[in-house]
Parts: structure tokens; C-alpha cells; sequence
């Protein structure tokens, strides 16, 4: 019987985690602002050339979707260098090439961690900064 990669358990435990706390904010009515006819008029008189749309940032859902994607991608490539490197261990080990063959799966499991690292770091700190965006609101 197989064990299951930890790893793998605690990437799919927070891609479902934060993809209901997507769900809920995504559920979230937008608040917006009332013009004054005195804002009204005066943004028509501009010329468009001389003002610039402003940027809007991400939202909180926006972001915390953001991280658990990350995460995602990260275990996504993790699963692809351990495959890439169990296969070419394998053929070198079909081949006889012993040393090859474990310095390939070394290989593959060490970019494996390092993508999953990678996606784990990157997605925590997005959901960090759209949970407090959300906390902020709240209050």
C-alpha cells in the first residue's frame, strides 16, 4: 500500500480551506460610493488625455484565490519534477545505470520540495494579504 506524500495532504487541505473562504468573500455585495453632481460634471469637462484611470487593486477574495492558485501550481510542478525524475531513474535503472538512476529520483524529489516551497511561501503570503484586506473591512 502506498503512502500518501504530506506534502500533497497539506496542499489540497489548504486549496479546499481557502477555496471556501473564496467562495464566502466572492459572495460578498460590493460597496460603492455616490458621485455629487458637482464630481459628475467635472469628470465629463477632462479631456481624456490628461487623466489616467485609477488602478484598482485586487480584491480580498482576488487575492486569497490568487494564493491558493499558487499553492496549486506549486504542488502541480512539485508532482512534475518528482515524475520527471522517477522516469529518467527508472530508464537509468532499466539501462543499468544504478547510480544514475538514484541521483535522477535525488534530483526530481529535491526540485519537487523546492517547487512545493516555493507555491506554499508565494500562496500564504497572497491569502495573508486578503484575509487582512477582508479583517480591514470588517472593521
Amino acid at each position: 500500500m502506498l503512502q500518501e506524500d504530506p506534502m500533497r495532504r497539506a496542499g489540497m487541505l489548504c486549496l479546499m480551506v481557502f477555496g471556501g473562504l473564496l467562495s464566502v468573500l466572492a459572495q460578498a455585495p460590493a460597496q460603492s460610493t455616490p458621485q455629487s453632481q458637482d464630481q459628475a460634471g467635472t469628470a465629463d469637462q477632462q479631456p481624456a488625455t490628461e487623466s489616467k484611470p485609477a488602478k484598482h487593486g485586487r480584491s480580498a477574495g482576488g487575492d486569497v484565490g490568487s494564493g491558493a492558485g499558487d499553492i496549486g501550481k506549486g504542488v502541480g510542478k512539485g508532482a512534475g519534477s518528482a515524475a520527471k525524475g522517477v522516469g529518467k531513474g527508472a530508464v537509468d535503472l532499466a539501462t543499468l545505470h544504478p547510480i544514475n538512476a538514484a541521483t535522477d529520483i535525488g534530483k526530481g524529489a529535491g526540485k519537487a520540495g523546492g517547487h512545493v516551497a516555493v507555491g506554499a511561501v508565494k500562496g500564504t503570503g497572497k491569502i495573508a494579504k486578503g484575509t487582512g484586506k477582508a479583517i480591514k473591512k470588517i472593521f
